[in-house]
């Protein structure tokens, strides 16, 4: 007698599957496998409603960038191109999202079928798999698959479009003991990096000969040494070589930026003693960095000429940027781990390392009097320097693109012990990020760093902070204006007293008071005009155990300096006024 058939439904296959990866949290807008999702409820994996897919998609990006694993978002086809959108930011940072929406069904295809439209190819640019799953047996392998990619290499978002419009196809039944057969998860895949794929002996000997022959080597390291893992291993090569490091924004935190050695935020959004050494190196070692624009200032730095070593997991990315005397393949720790094992003391580099650190000593003391400025309206030094002072040993750093990313890659130190992440371009990131990054770091303090411009683009997701109970703490550089976006308007209209009422409205904001709309949304609020009350605002936020708005008046004339060593921004023909000094003009 052929024994019956045990099933469980694609539903109950998709909860236990994500259960069995270690995801405590999904992020999504109904509605989409509700059943699911259900099922998730009944296995405690929290499902988060967002206001909107895009925010959505920045949730699971800021809980996969804290959790150093998957981060799962989901909605039904009509919001299917909103989430695609979200996943821009994940793509270009390299965050292992993976993103779940309904889609088309065969028999309404193309016959106009309410909000139907095929989204899944504009998941293409935005993702390293994208896939249908147009049967519910297809289920088991394309998820297992989503892990797998979104996960190896360099991590990277994912994309399955369910069949049907809310994702019907999870109601279908799939044979248990077939399901069984083919896993329901493969923990390795988890978190990041799933592999250490080793170097070879050869590269690493080679790279070391061309190091020793260096004088002034630098290393620039990347968002590659923060997913390895690698930040001590880094710091153990970096002491014995005798090499100063700078990072990128996505690799700020990897070395204690208060060490010795390390001179800072390298490039576009840069601290002027980085630039200074990179600029001075005549060797630079990149170490899980793409070497693209932001890092290089648009490819200045290293100069043309500068010998270059690149280390990368990804070999795509090996010698892309910049022409390699050695290339090498592999897990940044373990390369890292190998360079000083066959490391050979040898060039004394004591005159080099005090002299980076002489461009870094020189730049505190520049900034000193505008980090401990008394100014009203407050200066932002003075907002990041309250900040940092305030954010614990074990903290979450949380920064916006634009002038919110030039003053936390600046102006803060990070440690090791902390983590500092931050928006690769999508302005408002931020906020919603610090949602799912706070659901991923459970009791740490989660503090997000936003413009009022940033703010404004997902101010709504606070209330859902409040409904489910999350905590993070938004710390609003309030200068009521898109800040980076001034000298465009001058140049545009010929100079600032030319700039007509249009002109303004389109950089200038009304003096809103953010922490009266954070109240009535139902979070702890508090506006601060005097940079003295800063802390006792931060410290007030964290007591009240509840999503938290911090909004500081800041000066809107206070900008940061363009990135030293750049060339000026070059604004198209046109009228000529107030606008000559470059990109993110003077102080």
């Amino acid at each position: 007698m052929t024994p019956a058939m045990r099933t469980i439904s694609g539903s109950r296959y998709l909860a236990e599957a994500l259960k069995g990866y270690g995801v405590t949290h999904i992020f999504h807008v109904p509605t989409v496998a509700v059943t699911a999702i259900a099922e998730m409820d009944e296995l405690g994996i929290v499902g988060i409603t967002a206001h909107g897919e895009k925010a959505a998609a920045y949730m699971a990006d800021g809980y996969a960038r804290v959790r150093k694993g998957p981060g799962i978002c989901l909605c039904q086809n009509i919001g299917s191109t909103n989430l695609a959108a979200g996943l821009r930011d994940a793509y270009m940072a390299g965050s292992p999202v993976i993103a779940i929406t309904g889609g088309t069904e065969p028999m309404s295809r193309g016959r106009g079928f309410y909000q139907e439209i095929e989204d899944f190819p504009t998941f293409e640019p935005l993702t390293k798999f994208n896939a249908y799953v147009e049967h519910v047996k297809r289920l088991p392998d394309l998820l297992r698959q989503a892990f797998r990619v979104a996960t190896t290499g360099a991590p990277g978002p994912v994309h399955l479009q369910l069949q049907g419009a809310l994702g019907s196809v999870l109601n279908e039944s799939l044979d248990l003991d077939e399901a069984a057969q083919s896993f329901m998860a493969e923990p390795r895949f988890s978190q990041v990096p799933p592999f250490r794929p080793r170097p070879d002996l050869e590269s690493v000997r080679k790279a070391l000969e061309v190091i020793e022959r260096a004088e002034r080597p630098v290393i620039v390291a990347g968002g590659g040494v923060r997913w390895s893992g690698a930040g001590a291993q880094l710091a153990a090569f970096a002491e014995k070589a005798g090499i100063p490091v700078a990072t990128s924004m996505t690799g700020k935190g990897v070395i204690d930026e208060t060490s010795h050695l390390a001179v800072g935020v390298a490039g576009n959004y840069s601290r002027k003693s980085a630039n200074q050494a990179v600029m001075r190196a005549d060797l630079v070692l990149f170490i899980g960095s793409q070497a693209g624009s932001m890092v290089t200032d648009r490819w200045q730095f290293p100069r043309p000429g500068t010998t270059v070593v690149q280390i990368d997991i990804e070999p795509s990315q090996l010698g892309r940027n910049y022409p390699n005397a050695v290339s090498i393949q592999g897990d940044a720790r373990l390369a890292l781990e190998m360079l000083s094992a066959e490391y050979k003391q040898g060039r004394d580099r004591e005159s080099w390392v005090a002299e980076a650190s002489g461009y870094v000593a020189a730049w505190r003391e520049e900034e000193q009097a505008r980090l401990t400025s008394n100014a009203r309206p407050t200066r932002p030094e003075r907002l990041c320097r309250e900040v940092m002072d305030f954010l614990p040993d074990d903290g979450v750093l949380v920064s916006d693109t634009g002038h919110s990313s030039i003053w936390t890659g600046r102006m803060i130190d990070i440690r090791p012990s902390q983590t500092f992440i931050r928006c690769a371009g999508s302005l408002g990131w931020a906020l919603p990020a610090s949602i799912g990054a706070k659901c991923a770091a459970g009791a740490k303090t989660v503090v997000c760093f936003t413009g009022d411009g940033g703010f404004y683009y997902h101010l709504q997701e606070l209330e859902t902070a409040v409904r489910h109970g999350i905590n993070p703490i938004i710390v609003v550089n309030d200068n009521h204006a898109l800040g980076q976006d001034m000298e465009i308007f001058e140049h545009s209209w010929g100079g600032r007293d030319e700039i007509t009422d249009v002109g303004n409205k389109m950089w200038k904001f009304n003096d809103v008071d953010l922490a009266a709309v954070a109240r009535a949304l139902g979070a702890f609020a508090v506006r601060v005009e005097d940079p003295d009350d800063l802390q006792d605002a931060l410290r007030q936020a964290r007591a009240s155990d509840r999503p938290a708005v911090v909004d500081v008046v800041t000066d809107v004339m206070a900008l940061p300096a363009p990135p030293f060593g750049s060339r000026p921004y070059v604004f198209p023909p046109g009228r000529t006024g107030g606008a000559e000094k470059g990109a993110g003009g003077s102080r």
